[in-house]
């Protein structure tokens, strides 16, 4: 993605930094720390932590809640930038044949997860790569249309959800349980519903997030100043913030991640770009261009590749380094399993890091 017309060879920092900063907590996850985490902390001072590591069950918002929206917004983000490079390079019709391809590969890599999660052919459709498919479908499309727009459309999907659910089963249409318009919407694609109660009709509401995120992303690439951008971010992300919070503090809309309830895609929304007013005021305006913050851009370069590879192979070395430990030979390491555990997962994790460091050390980037 490119920065700006005055430096148009220059990435945005910044949005490496806050994408990798994402992946890396995504790759951890796969490498098996948050689950070895919880477990060695359950029953102390440090289990509230942990639990900010684990989706909330249902009505909440927990730090892990708001891992899936910040990817989605950053993508949004990057949007402009990479459509402004192809433009330079090609016509529309092969930008958009791009997004047409990268959508497919998306939606096929999500698809071809839970056969992998299952052992078997299966069609599923709740993983992030689908989801995210479809959301970068619904913002190209309107990325041309003015900011009020692309913002009302947002609004727009957030409303037809609000009058979905509700219609479908107005006594109770944010009930825990499989009788929500999500659910109806699960069964008539795929004839079946996810135990966790998480809905594919998430992408709906959903793509607000990448909408708002490409929003943004033409915002760093106009001619408005720096501080008048970050002006926008923050008024605009406090606005939305709160709007959400109020929509499940006056029994509204609960905030409910696992079926993308307006209250939840406004609050998630809302800290995204709070976020990346933060990252992007850190780093591109005050300059804090410190070496370390390479620990998190390098995984950023690579953010699929190193998504898909963690969620098979370093899942897999957990999971077989789990029940290995479960075997009688190790019975006298039992003691020590979750400590093991944990100490493992940081090596996987050390791993999986330093493949992406690798690979953007010698410029090797995974495109999709």
């Amino acid at each position: 993605m490119e920065q700006s017309s005055k430096t148009p060879t220059k990435r945005l920092f910044s949005l490496d930094v806050f994408r990798g900063a994402v992946m890396f907590l995504l790759i951890a996850a796969a490498a098996g720390f948050h689950e070895s985490f919880t477990n060695l902390t359950e029953g102390t001072a440090l289990e509230p932590l942990a639990l900010q590591l684990e989706h909330h069950p249902w009505n909440g918002l927990r730090f892990w809640d708001l891992i899936q929206p910040f990817f989605m917004f950053i993508v949004g983000v990057a949007m402009p930038f990479s459509l402004r490079k192809r433009l330079s390079a090609g016509s529309r019709g092969a930008a958009t044949k791009h997004i047409l391809r990268r959508c497919f590969l998306l939606f096929s890599f999500g698809v071809l997860l839970h056969c992998i999660y299952s052992l078997g052919p299966v069609w599923e459709l709740w993983n992030v790569l689908v989801q995210l498919a479809f959301t970068i479908l619904i913002a190209y499309a309107i990325m041309n249309r003015s900011h009020r727009f692309q913002i009302g459309f947002s609004i727009a999907l957030l409303v037809l959800t609000e009058v979905l659910y509700r219609a479908y089963n107005p006594a109770a249409p944010y009930a825990q349980n499989h009788e929500t318009f999500g659910a109806w919407f699960d069964m008539l694609t795929m004839g079946k519903t996810n135990g966790g109660y998480w809905v594919f009709f998430n992408f709906i509401p959903t793509a607000a997030h990448t909408i708002w995120g490409v929003v943004c992303g033409q915002l760093l690439l106009s001619k408005s100043s720096e501080k008048q951008n970050l002006k926008v971010f923050l008024i605009g992300g406090t606005a939305i913030t709160v709007l959400g919070f109020a929509m499940d503090w006056m029994e509204i809309t609960p905030i409910i991640k696992r079926i993308a309830t307006t209250s939840f895609t406004l609050a998630s929304g809302g800290i995204s770009i709070l976020a990346l007013a933060f990252f992007y005021w850190a780093i591109d305006v005050k300059g804090y261009r410190k070496n370390w913050l390479k620990i998190f851009s390098v995984v950023g370069t690579n953010s699929i590749f190193i998504y898909l590879f963690s969620e098979t192979f370093g899942h897999l070395i957990f999971r077989e380094f789990d029940i290995l430990l479960s075997m009688g030979l190790f019975e006298s390491l039992m003691p020590y399993k979750y400590w093991i555990l944990l100490v493992e997962a940081l090596l996987i994790l050390l791993f999986l890091w330093w493949i992406t460091y690798y690979l953007d050390k010698r410029k090797i980037y995974f495109k999709v």
